[in-house]
C-alpha cells in the first residue's frame, strides 16, 4: 500500500522537516494544534490540521497513544510519522499503529523495543562482537551488587538507565563510598523519566570522543551506513554541536565502525533510519554505546554530505521499497556542522528561558541551512523543549565549515529570550575546537568560559533601542549607523546586519 496521507505525531522543526519532504513527494500531511501551541508555525506547513486545543489534560496529546490512534482514524491518516522524542522509541505505539492499519515510519516494535533496552542491546551486541566496555551483564538489583562488579572491573564506572537515552538516569562513580547515593539517583530518575527504575553498570571511558554512525535498512535485508557523525560537544550528556565527518577517523577506522554499525542492526533485523553510538577512547578503541531507533535531532548534518534525504527514505522504506543505493555508492563530500540554538540561558548554565520571540532573522547565504519551527511572534513555551532553530553550515573541508560557521552565526540576531548563541560564538573561535582535539569533557574540563563577551554589546543594544523608538513614533524604517570604524566586527554586530534591521 502506497501512503497517502501521514499524521505527524510531533511539533516544532521536525514536524515542519517531516511536512516539507512529504510535500516533496505529494503525500499529504495531518498536524496537530495543542492548547499551548495554537498559532505555531508547523501548522502551517500542513495539509490538514486537527484541532486538539480543547483538550488541556496535563498528558500531551503527542504522549498519548490512544488519542493519537484516533486522529489518525479521524483524518483519514494510512501512516505516522513520530519524528524524534516523544513516542518515536515507544514500541508499544508501533505496535498499535500497526494493530489499527496504520503504517508506521519508523523500526519493526521488536527493534524498538531490543534496542531501546540497554541491556538487551548489550547482550545482542557482544553476541555479534561488537566492542563492548565491561559491565553487568544485565541490570543491577542493589547498590552492593554494583560495588562488586565495579570492584571487579575497576574504578571509575558509570550508572546508565536500562530503558533510557538522553543522558538521564546516568552517574559517574570515581569511588566505593559514592555507589549509594549514586546508583538510587540513577534508579529514581530512570523511573521518572522512563517509568523504569532499572539500571546496568559499566567502565567509564574517561574524556571519550562520541561517534555515531547513520545507518537506514529496508525491509529486505539491505543495511548501509551513511558515515559518521561528531557529538563530542555536549553538556551533561546533552548534545549542544554536531558536525559530519569526525576529524578523529581516518578511512580505516571509518570502514570497521561502519561495519560494526551495520552488523548490530542486521541483527534486529533493523529497517528505517536508525544511529548507533560509540565511544573512541585516546587509543582509538571504540566501545558500542547505544542504538537510537529513530530520525536523529542531527541527521541534517548527514543529509549534507551525503546529499541524502534522510525522511524520505525512511517514508519510502515504510512503504516497502528497497534502497536504492549499496554501501558503494554512498560517498562523503564537504563538511557540515550543526549548532543547535536553544532559548537558555548561558551563564546560568544552560537554564531553559521560555519567552516569545520578538524579531528573528537567520543568514540565508549558499553554504547556510536553517531548520526552525518558530518565527516571529513564536513563544517558546515550558512545556516542550526549549529549541529555537537548528542552524547547518557546509564547506569544503572542516576549516571552511568552520569559517562559514562564524560568519553564519555573526548574522543570526534573535530578540525576545535568551539563546545559546553566544556560546556557539565563542565555541567556534575556541583552539581546541578548531584543532579538533576536543572530547566529550571539553566543556566542563577546557572552557574557562561560556560567554562570548563583545564591546559592542552595549552599543548595539543603545542603538537598536533607538531604533525601534523612531519606527514606533516617527515611522522612520531607514537608519544607517556606522559603528566599524575599521575595527573587526564582533560577534555580535556585523555591518550588514546592522544594514538589514
Amino acid at each position: 500500500m502506497k501512503i497517502q496521507k501521514i499524521l505527524i505525531a510531533n511539533r516544532g522543526e521536525i514536524a515542519i522537516r517531516i511536512m516539507k519532504t512529504a510535500q516533496m513527494m505529494k503525500i499529504r500531511s495531518v498536524a496537530i494544534k495543542t492548547a499551548v501551541e495554537t498559532n505555531a508555525m508547523y501548522l502551517s506547513f500542513a495539509d490538514e490540521v486537527f484541532d486538539n486545543s480543547e483538550d488541556i489534560s496535563e498528558i500531551p496529546v503527542f504522549l498519548d497513544i490512544e488519542k493519537l490512534i484516533s486522529i489518525a482514524q479521524k483524518t483519514g491518516a494510512d501512516a505516522v510519522h513520530p519524528g524524534y522524542g516523544f513516542l518515536a522509541e515507544n514500541a508499544y505505539f508501533a505496535q498499535k499503529c500497526i494493530d489499527n492499519n496504520l503504517i508506521f515510519i519508523g523500526p519493526s516494535p521488536d527493534a524498538i523495543y531490543k534496542m531501546g533496552n540497554k541491556t538487551i542491546a548489550r547482550k545482542l551486541a557482544l553476541k555479534s562482537n561488537i566492542p563492548m566496555a565491561m559491565g553487568s551483564e544485565g541490570n543491577i538489583a542493589n547498590e552492593e551488587e554494583a560495588v562488586a562488579i565495579a570492584s571487579k572491573i575497576g574504578y571509575p564506572v558509570i550508572i546508565k538507565a536500562a530503558s533510557g537515552g538522553g543522558g538521564r538516569g546516568m552517574r559517574i562513580v570515581r569511588k566505593a563510598e559514592e555507589m549509594e547515593k549514586m546508583f538510587l539517583l540513577a534508579s529514581k530518575e530512570s523511573e521518572k523519566a522512563f517509568n523504569d527504575p532499572s539500571v546496568f553498570l559499566e567502565k567509564y571511558i574517561e574524556n571519550p570522543k562520541h561517534i555515531e554512525f547513520q545507518i537506514l535498512g529496508d525491509t529486505k535485508g539491505n543495511v548501509i551506513h551513511l558515515g559518521e557523525r561528531e557529538c563530542s560537544i555536549q553538556r551533561k550528556h546533552q548534545k549542544l554541536l554536531e558536525e559530519a565527518p569526525s576529524v578523529a577517523l581516518d578511512n580505516k577506522l571509518r570502514n570497521k565502525m561502519g561495519r560494526m554499525a551495520v552488523q548490530i542492526a542486521k541483527a534486529v533485523n533493523y529497517y528505517s533510519a536508525g544511529t548507533v553510538e560509540f565511544l573512541l577512547d585516546s587509543d582509538r578503541n571504540f566501545y558500542f554505546m547505544e542504538m537510537n531507533t529513530r530520525i536523529q535531532v542531527e541527521h541534517s548534518v548527514t543529509e549534507i554530505i551525503t546529499g541524502i534525504d534522510l525522511i524520505e527514505q525512511q517514508i519510502r522504506i515504510a512503504n516497502g521499497e528497497a534502497l536504492k543505493f549499496s554501501q558503494e555508492d554512498i560517498k562523503i563530500k564537504g563538511w557540515a556542522i550543526e549548532c543547535r540554538i536553544n532559548a537558555e540561558d548561558v551563564q546560568a548554565g544552560f537554564a531553559p528561558d521560555p519567552g516569545r520571540i520578538e524579531y528573528l532573522s537567520m543568514p540565508a547565504d549558499p553554504y547556510v541551512r536553517v531548520d526552525t519551527g518558530v518565527q516571529a511572534g513564536s513563544a517558546i513555551v515550558s512545556s516542550y523543549d526549549s529549541m529555537i532553530a537548528k542552524l547547518i553550515v557546509s564547506g569544503r573541508d572542516r576549516k571552511e565549515a568552520i569559517k562559514n560557521c562564524k560568519m553564519a552565526l555573526d548574522k543570526v540576531w534573535i530578540k525576545g529570550t535568551k539563546t545559546t548563541l553566544p556560546f556557539f560564538r565563542m565555541l567556534v573561535r575556541n583552539q581546541k575546537f578548531q584543532d579538533g582535539t576536543f572530547t566529550t569533557a571539553f566543556i566542563e574540563k577546557d572552557l574557562d568560559k561560556y560567554y562570548l563577551n563583545s564591546e559592542y554589546e552595549e552599543m548595539l543594544a543603545a542603538w537598536l533601542a533607538t531604533k525601534l523608538f523612531v519606527e514606533e513614533n516617527l515611522q522612520e524604517k531607514s537608519i544607517n549607523v556606522d559603528f566599524e570604524n575599521g575595527k573587526e566586527m564582533s560577534p555580535w554586530l556585523l555591518n550588514k546586519r546592522i544594514n538589514q534591521f
